[in-house]
């Protein structure tokens, strides 16, 4: 059948229009990497090999930041679109390997369509200038306004509130950050100080990590502070960053950190990065939180006269155990945080009863009595219920804290304590600077111990119900008691500060 040159034409053109909608990448949607607790958080397609990111800080902690947030990757699939992890804040513009890219957001992802699509195995170079919004509802996470400045606190899903990223903790990268502020303040962020350059009235200061990071763990401070320096264990540089009106206060406080580090290093071995120090924010955040190299603490942690001395120590150790435990050994998912607040809960608490007197084996009796009710209000250990949508800190429950510890505790009753102990050391000095999950420590601890221990573990782990606890075949936990025990301890411990 022969056709007329307009009926040709239309044809053509049905044909053309159906090709080109074949050949078009998907309509841009929000991606995720398939975290059960948090699902949105993450792309797939490529690795993060570095972030460097700028913020220009005008002087007021109520206005947004301008930002530049450059990301070298490498893709591990063809990418037609680009999915970044972003929410509060605007982009000006987007470049993908040195041109410019269409964009658009999608929920809380920021999705890109670069000029030509990104093969798999290629270098990937990402920069986004956008800006930081601070403002926002309390709790939320991201920025956290401090009496008289910034302070960061992205755990566990709000760095993508701060910067662009692929928010999760199964990728981490190295950091660069920049920061431009009025020169009456100081900023700090992870890693060492490399650079200070004064510009005018402003002071720009360059930070870079030496170490891998998750993006929940970055921190940034901006505000009139002083930063203390001292030595600490084999000439390790210590910094702490505290409110210049406070530094005598807290001295008795800071100077304890060196100590604290040698106990640590005795128990696990080498402290794993490049500095640490404490950074004390005038701000009521109801945590405190184990950013990498610069733990954030709460101001009235140590000048709130209610505070017993043995608490705010072993606090402090808590977050310190934290730079092992959670920061160098890294989750794969979410569900694997009970080995961060497990052992750093473990930690704190041996601690407690070496220097305090506070008995360890106390301790565990009682979160045992409470742990049939912290399982059934929010979860094994291992696979805790997700949050509620909006609470960011709704996975910090007692179960990933004492109730995670308590798995410890009977790992070490069933092996013995220099299993235990080897263990420990073995796990840090394996996976340092990497990510690890509830399979791998399984593994490790029976290799250590030299049996099978799969089936003890994941009872421990997994089960809805508290198993025996080896060498107090005594011990109780009743359900419908350790329940209202456990909230009666929740609604107390929301009165002071959570050891996230």
């Amino acid at each position: 059948m022969l056709l007329t040159s307009r009926r040709l034409r239309a044809a053509m053109l049905a044909t053309a229009a159906a090709t080109l909608l074949a050949s078009a990448p998907p309509r841009p949607e929000a991606l995720g990497i398939g975290d059960p607790l948090y699902p949105h958080l993450g792309n797939p397609g490529y690795d993060v090999l570095s972030y460097d990111i700028a913020f220009v800080y005008g002087g007021s902690n109520t206005k947004p930041l301008q930002a530049i947030t450059k990301i070298a990757a490498r893709t591990t699939s063809r990418l037609e679109r680009i999915n970044l992890d972003f929410t509060h804040g605007s982009v000006k513009d987007v470049e993908v390997n040195g041109a410019e890219a269409a964009f658009t957001t999608v929920g809380e992802d920021l999705v890109l369509t670069p000029v030509r699509p990104v093969d798999a195995g290629r270098r990937l170079s990402i920069t986004v200038t956008h800006t930081s919004d601070p403002s926002g509802p309390k709790g939320a996470g991201g920025w956290v306004r401090t009496a008289d400045g910034l302070a960061m606190a992205n755990q566990a899903d709000a760095g993508h509130r701060v910067f662009p990223c692929n928010d999760h903790p199964a990728d981490k990268a190295l950091f660069t950050f920049r920061v431009t502020a009025p020169s009456n303040l100081t900023a700090v962020a992870n890693g060492l100080l490399g650079e200070k350059a004064a510009a005018g009235a402003n002071t720009t200061w360059l930070y870079r990590t030496s170490h891998p990071m998750a993006t929940e763990l970055a921190q940034v401070s901006i505000g009139p502070s002083t930063v203390i320096d001292r030595a600490g264990p084999h000439g390790l540089p210590l910094r702490d960053v505290v409110p210049t009106a406070d530094r005598t206060l807290l001295e008795p406080w800071l100077k304890r950190t060196p100590g604290h580090i040698e106990w640590m290093e005795s128990k696990v071995g080498r402290y794993p990065f490049e500095t640490y120090g404490v950074l004390v924010a005038g701000a009521d955040t109801g945590f405190e939180l184990e950013t990498q190299t610069l733990s954030l603490f709460e101001r009235s942690l140590f000048t709130s006269r209610d505070r017993e001395k043995w608490y705010v120590d072993s606090i402090m150790v808590h977050e310190l155990a934290h730079q092992w435990f959670g920061d160098s050994v890294t989750p794969r998912a979410w569900a694997d945080l009970w080995l961060n607040e497990g052992h750093a809960t473990w930690y704190e608490a041996v601690y407690a009863e070496e220097h305090d007197k506070k008995s360890l084996e106390q301790r565990m009796r009682l979160a045992y009595t409470r742990s049939d009710g912290w399982r059934e209000s929010g979860g094994p250990p291992a696979a805790p219920k997700p949050a509620a949508a909006g609470k960011q800190l709704g996975l910090f429950r007692p179960i990933v804290y004492n109730g995670s510890a308590l798995v410890l505790y009977a790992l070490r009753q069933e092996i013995g304590t220099s299993a235990f102990d080897l263990l420990e050391r073995t796990w840090v000095s394996r996976h340092r600077d990497a990510n690890a999950g509830t399979a791998d420590f399984i593994r490790l601890a029976s290799q250590i111990s030299g049996r099978d221990l799969s089936g003890f573990l994941r009872a421990w782990l997994y089960g809805a119900k508290t198993p025996g606890m080896p060498g107090h075949p005594d011990w109780r936990s009743d359900a419908p008691k350790a329940e209202r025990a456990a909230k009666k301890a929740e609604q107390k411990e929301q009165k002071e500060e959570k050891r996230v």
